[in-house]
């Protein structure tokens, strides 16, 4: 018996949600005794996955398959089944990202599994229970969910916790995986890469805006502030369903939830739906200029002013700040 992690690739690398995923996996194969098998969808010969065994993994199955090129749910779930079953796993871990989404309610459905999305604290283990802490009432409180299940399915919420890398390292296995007799009810049309270069689920630094930025044109300041900081860039639901910006820049509690260490807010009032997704940030700086803004009462650091004021004249401090550390 083993603990599965469900691991994915950027760029031919493991994404660092995996890797975070794959540390929380491991956490939990030491209370139970065991050991940690990363599952990935892709060729072992396209991939660096020495990261994996670093942080934790003994065994990494790789499944490669052409139907799941599509990235089908029916079936990811499938593929993923015979993959628990072979590693006869009670528990597997997914990153509480679009893939877990799609794919883990359908797998818990397959396995009669509990299922606890978007988890922020390690479990509980202590004998037969088994109980997992998730934010509930958008971010506003701590729950614990209680798994009675033998099988259990947990999404751990991305930067929830540091990635730590160790000396270990993973045996690479090819895994075959049976799909015949279904056919994917999806058909890719068109493929269009993301312009963030940064994920902004693993984003450590974080800069997003409103309807205060006034429109599109004006979205080179802010743009210009995050390029200073190493930032991903993001937004609020008004301005990516205007189309101001792209809807995976989205975060909020219908968009993408995050917890960067800073998050840079400009221009957004802080409804309580855009609060729902980025309250777990360490650190939040909100510039705003109503001073009665909802989102200063979020605040760690506020700053009541014009943003085309302020936000250029941050930028320029952050590259002088910058150039005389050199």
């Amino acid at each position: 018996m083993s603990v599965i992690v469900i691991a994915e690739l950027s760029k031919g690398k493991i994404k660092k949600a995996s890797l975070e995923a794959t540390n929380y996996a491991a956490k939990i194969a030491s209370q139970l005794s065991t050991t940690v098998t990363a599952v990935i969808i892709a060729k072992a010969a396209e991939a660096s996955l020495g990261d994996l065994g670093k942080a934790g993994a003994s065994k990494v199955l790789c499944i490669s398959n052409d139907k799941l090129a599509s990235q089908d749910s029916q079936l990811m779930t499938k593929a993923l089944e015979q993959a628990v079953a072979a590693e006869s796993a009670d528990v597997v871990v997914f990153s509480h990202d679009f893939t877990s989404k799609a794919v883990a309610p359908r797998l818990a459905a397959k396995l009669k599994a509990g299922f606890v999305p978007a988890a922020v604290g390690y479990p509980s283990i202590e004998g037969s229970a088994f109980s997992v802490k998730k934010n509930v009432f958008s971010g506003k409180a701590i729950a614990d969910y209680v798994i009675h299940s033998t099988k259990k399915i947990i999404a751990l919420l991305p930067n929830s916790f540091p990635v730590t890398l160790g000396e270990g390292s993973a045996e690479i296995v090819d895994f075959s995986v049976n799909l015949e007799g279904i056919e994917s009810r999806i058909k890719v049309k068109e493929v269009k890469k993301e312009s963030n270069e940064l994920s902004l689920p693993e984003a450590e630094l974080v800069v997003s805006a409103g309807r205060g930025m006034k429109g599109p044109e004006n979205w080179g300041i802010v743009e210009d502030l995050a390029k200073s900081l190493g930032a991903a860039t993001a937004c609020s639901r008004p301005v990516s369903d205007i189309g101001w910006r792209p809807h995976h820049e989205h975060v909020g509690q219908t968009g993408i939830a995050i917890r960067p260490n800073l998050y840079i807010a400009i221009g957004i009032s802080g409804a309580i739906q855009h609060l729902a997704g980025v309250n777990g940030s360490k650190t939040i700086v909100v510039i705003n200029k109503d001073p009665e803004a909802p989102f200063f009462k979020a605040a760690d650091y506020g700053i009541v002013g014009d943003a085309f004021e302020i936000v250029p004249k941050l930028t320029a401090a952050i590259k002088q700040f910058k150039a005389n550390q050199h």
